[in-house]
């Protein structure tokens, strides 16, 4: 398989990050590689599915629109505030590194989650999408059982 320069896998992230705020999954997955190396760094095991599905191993085109349409639906659209920090790039590899600001729609709680997105592009797709977050902020937005107060750390969801 070609690698792509590094013009090229910028070019491919900056896509990337423009169609995910533009919030059409479809767009999304179309910067994908039929099939890729899709993982987040919370374990199986210890999350609740229910609650988060789309936080699990994926492998296809098809699963990468899956993935950002169960996004949207279990967050509210209005609060959302995702900021990029920065964008490193190094041949077909880039990190993108930066924080998630999240509403849970299922009990209203904002959070925000440290995020490092490692991504690959070969050939002018992406093959690898690695997420490393903070999955315990994540987990405590979408927790029922948690009292609101302590749920948030204090913050207001983002407008």
């Amino acid at each position: 398989m070609n690698n792509v320069g590094t013009s090229t896998t910028r070019t491919v992230v900056e896509q990337l990050l423009h169609r995910i705020g533009a919030g059409d999954p479809e767009a999304i997955a179309a910067l994908y590689a039929p099939d890729s190396d899709w993982k987040l760094n919370w374990p199986e095991h210890e999350h609740n599915r229910a609650a988060t599905p789309w936080i699990r191993p994926r492998a296809t085109r098809a699963d990468a629109a899956a993935h950002f349409a169960e996004i949207a639906h279990h967050h509210v659209p209005e609060e959302v505030g995702t900021v990029v920090e920065r964008i490193l790039v190094d041949g077909p590899d880039a990190v993108v590194l930066g924080e998630i600001r999240q509403t849970a729609r299922s009990t209203g709680r904002a959070y925000r989650s440290r995020f490092a997105l490692h991504l690959t592009v070969e050939n002018g797709l992406i093959t690898r999408h690695h997420v490393y977050e903070d999955s315990l902020a994540v987990a405590q937005a979408f927790d029922d059982d948690r009292q609101p107060e302590n749920a948030t750390s204090g913050l207001r969801p983002n407008r």
